[in-house]
């Protein structure tokens, strides 16, 4: 079973070697990773090219992009494996051994669509454990989702659900895990941490960046008929909430 394993960059030459060593560690083989890059001009692209020189599983393209999703649409469609996932450009996997559990579980249990749990850091220390449990369909109404970096998919499910929605700048990966997880595929949980990432993302820099997740969340959740509205969407914000560890 092939891996395809999506990275999208920008700017991104102080964190991405750590990216990329990360998948190149894996103990599983049958990797290829797809670097998206929109055009950087700090050195992200002469680390790309250098490290493709030197491992022969990696597929890149750097050019300017209409953003995240963008270039997240352009790395399915260069992605060849059987089954694609993402690892931000500055976040890492778990374990060497994190990409052999994802293919174990999609092999045991016939699955279409995999995924697991993340940990989030900061400066070296682990803040928050995002555990994702066993699907329930009913339970998105109540606001659960599973950590987007987590989540693997055959690529055939792309070509039933179509692409990301590029006209959300935030919440595009919450619409795809909803269009994904009523679809009927079957899904399977690996309970187990698959990613470590930095805190920091786009949907979490700032007031005015978490108060426009929560508008496109709302909108989301009406285009795909789910839940209550904002109701629903403070329950998804209240599920963060235990996710943080108390010392």
């Amino acid at each position: 079973m092939k891996i395809s394993i999506i990275t999208i960059t920008y700017n991104s030459a102080a964190t991405l070697l750590r990216a990329l060593d990360s998948v190149q560690c894996q103990t599983y083989t049958d990797i290829e990773h797809v670097l998206v890059d929109g055009a950087s001009t700090d050195g992200t692209r002469e680390i790309i090219e250098a490290y493709a020189r030197k491992h022969q599983n990696v597929r890149w393209v750097s050019e300017k992009d209409g953003g995240i999703y963008n270039a997240i649409n352009k790395g399915i469609r260069m992605a060849t494996g059987d089954a694609i996932g993402f690892l931000h450009s500055d976040d890492r996997f778990y374990s060497p051994d994190s990409i052999s559990h994802i293919v174990e579980t999609f092999r045991q249990n016939d699955a279409q669509v995999v995924y697991a749990d993340l940990q989030y850091c900061k400066n070296g220390k682990v803040i928050r454990q995002w555990k994702s449990n066993d699907f329930h369909p009913y339970s998105l109404k109540f606001g659960w989702m599973p950590p987007h970096p987590t989540v693997y998919v055959r690529k055939e499910v792309y070509a039933q659900v179509g692409e990301y929605d590029e006209w959300f700048r935030i919440a595009a990966d919450y619409d795809m895990i909803l269009r994904i997880f009523t679809a009927g595929f079957k899904t399977s949980y690996l309970p187990e941490v698959l990613v470590s990432m930095e805190t920091g993302g786009a949907s979490n820099r700032n007031t005015k960046a978490r108060l426009s997740k929560t508008q496109e969340d709302y909108i989301v959740l009406k285009k795909n008929h789910i839940g209550a509205g904002y109701l629903t969407v403070a329950c998804k914000q209240l599920r963060k909430i235990r996710q943080f560890i108390r010392k």
